[in-house]
């Protein structure tokens, strides 16, 4: 399928007429120096938090295991530098709320002195698909693209299902951010590798990596790359927002759509991030584990935009601090502009899922009071899960969320298209990130009711069966006694007999 067929299949979504991107992109890749301290939090990733192995005082090095990955879906959490344990306890999430989290605080000592957390392996091909994946596992390596899924238990669903092909996301098409497209320009084989790497651990026999037409550099060098490896292609996609999410990315590549509620792997086809993948080769052939990344900071403030690669745990005004601010900043995202988290303070660690911090300015936050909805559709158009945006606010505003959910609540992204294009700029995606809360909420508030009850019906059924048994034994009793009485009435009058 050529690029014309798949433009005029994509009807979704939106096309923001300045992406921000270049500012960034085209700076060469910086590595950022050691901070004073990083603040490494224990839940980076879907799933349970990782489980501290360390305690104060103690005296860690270079990718050393410090929090111990709990049940089968979590993810353990490395030293990224070498320094002393100095606190674990709370600091500010990454979130608006500000409210706290579990992190383990390391005071480096500037040493940046390697342990030797896993081992080095030359020929991943030569390993089983499991031993793969255990690797991937102890390098605590998560979906990088955002979602912070861990890595391990994905392959492991994608080899269970027999998936066959693997989509590979390069898309990146949140504006500001070009962390993805950095990666591809100058390690477009560590990509290839990890690609590879990953198809041997899921079983999947081809590889379809997606990348956006508005990167045309990063779309070379991974053609490069991928040269002598015919079961990976490389194939540009339109620059359409939300092409980044794997629902999407997978319809575009494959024709294929994926149902309503249901996995990439229930129709053969694993989605990974290109960062997910470069991490994989590190971890597999160099034995690193997930320990820092590279992270696009931009926005009008800052005044040298770019790529830096950096530890995760730093602190955002670390960051902001080493690129350099213009003006102090009107608003902190964490991500993209579109789906990405509003930051309270500069006080707050980065996280694996970071691939952006944006320090932007009052003329690029737009703040227009929302007005009457005038009907127009545009919502309609743009969502690209085919909801109905106006319908499914009417029925939330109205407290309808059974309703709002037979009209596929579930299935909205949260991406934030409808809210994009309309001019009445209503506030279309907090009204469904607090139906998505309350309808959460009431479940929760349901499964209490029926454990509840469930509880009582247990207890009524085991009242009734306490009185049936005692009521059993005092009839038994009763019949003991009676039976009793009339063996001794008949033995009196068996021995009245007798003596007579």
């Amino acid at each position: 399928m050529g690029l014309r067929e798949l433009l005029n299949g994509v009807r979704w979504g939106v096309h923001p007429h300045d992406d921000h991107k270049r500012p960034a992109a085209d700076v060469p890749l910086r590595v950022m120096p050691l901070p004073e301290r990083l603040c490494v939090p224990l839940l980076q990733h879907v799933g349970a938090p990782a489980l501290p192995v360390v305690a104060v005082g103690e005296r860690v090095l270079r990718g050393q295991l410090i929090a111990a990955a709990q049940g089968s879906v979590s993810a353990p959490v490395h030293a990224p530098s070498s320094g002393v344990i100095s606190a674990i306890g709370e600091v500010t999430a990454p979130h608006p709320s500000g409210l706290p989290f579990a992190a383990i605080t390391i005071a480096l000592d500037g040493k940046d002195e390697a342990g030797d957390a896993l081992a080095p392996h030359a020929d991943p091909f030569s390993l089983s698909p499991a031993e793969v994946s255990q690797r991937i596992a102890d390098a605590g390596i998560v979906g990088l693209g955002g979602a912070t899924f861990p890595s391990a238990p994905k392959a492991q669903l994608g080899l269970k299902l027999a998936v066959h092909t693997l989509i590979i996301n390069g898309g990146e098409c949140e504006p500001y951010l070009s962390s993805d497209d950095s990666l591809m320009r100058v390690r477009a084989d560590e990509v290839i590798d990890g690609v590879r790497i990953l198809m041997h651990a899921t079983g999947a026999t081809k590889a379809l990596v997606g990348i956006e037409d508005n990167k045309p550099e990063a779309t070379a060098a991974m053609r490069r790359a991928a040269e002598g490896f015919a079961a990976i292609e490389i194939r540009p996609v339109p620059a359409r927002y939300p092409m980044g999410s794997d629902r999407q990315l997978v319809q575009v590549l494959t024709g294929k759509e994926v149902p309503s509620g249901a996995r990439t792997a229930s129709i053969g086809v694993l989605v990974n991030n290109v960062s997910t993948c470069a991490a994989i080769h590190r971890a597999v052939r160099a034995g690193e584990p997930l320990y820092r990344r590279i992270v696009t900071v931009n926005g009008g403030a800052v005044a040298q935009p770019g790529n830096v690669l950096a530890p995760i745990g730093v602190l955002i005004e670390d960051l902001l601090a080493f690129v350099g601010l213009k003006e102090a900043p009107a608003r902190l995202v964490m991500g993209g502009p579109m789906m990405g988290i509003a930051l309270p303070h500069a006080q707050v660690p980065t996280v694996k899922g970071c691939g952006g911090i944006l320090a932007l300015t009052a003329n690029e936050i737009t703040d227009v009071a929302p007005s009457a909805c005038i009907r127009c559709g545009s919502c309609v158009k743009a969502c690209p899960m085919g909801l109905l945006p106006l319908e499914l606010s009417a029925h939330i505003q109205a407290g309808e969320y059974d309703k709002a959910e037979a009209k596929g609540l579930d299935d909205c992204l949260a991406c934030g298209c409808c809210a994009y294009v309309c001019p009445s700029h209503v506030p279309l995606v907090q009204s469904f990130y607090h139906a998505k809360g309350e309808v959460w909420k009431r479940a929760q508030q349901k499964k209490r009711t029926e454990f509840t009850k469930g509880l009582a019906q247990a207890r009524t059924a085991r009242l009734e069966r306490e009185a049936r048994e005692r009521a059993q034994a005092a009839a038994r009793r009763k019949a003991e006694r009676a039976a009793q009485q009339a063996a001794a009435a008949a033995s009196a009058n068996t021995a009245g007999g007798a003596s007579a």
